[in-house]
């Protein structure tokens, strides 16, 4: 598995940072997959984030594990629409099933491209993900 990915998934709920207008966002996701070697992500096109990331790509992500250390990672999001990977997503994520199906035209999948992600702790040196 991608250590983003894990270290994303270790964090349990994650933060994901964007840009309106001048305005920064965050909000939280709880859902990454690496589908086809790609880090996915799954919102709807109907929400303010997905508009937010398709005007700004440049995102940054943040979460805080159980023993005090945090992540943070950037890269540029790209909407992937192929709906086998949206399935494919929502297979591994089955309780996103009760909001979003693949092909239903809400449903998107972005991947984060060229992400680079560190691992902060207060007693120890960061660590690139």
């Amino acid at each position: 598995m991608n250590t983003i990915v894990a270290a994303l998934k270790n964090a349990g709920v994650f933060f994901i940072a964007t840009i309106d207008g001048e305005q920064s966002r965050v909000r939280p996701f709880g859902a990454v997959e690496e589908i086809d070697g790609k880090i996915c992500f799954l919102t709807s096109n109907q929400k303010d984030v997905f508009k937010q990331i398709m005007a700004h790509p440049c995102v940054e992500l943040s979460g805080m594990n159980k023993d005090g250390s945090w992540i943070r990672v950037s890269g540029k999001m790209a909407r992937v629409a192929d709906d086998k990977v949206a399935a494919a997503f929502l297979d591994l994520e089955p309780e996103l099933k009760k909001m979003y199906s693949a092909g239903d035209g809400k449903v998107e999948i972005l991947e984060l491209q060229n992400a680079t992600g560190t691992l902060y702790s207060f007693t120890d040196a960061p660590k690139a993900l």
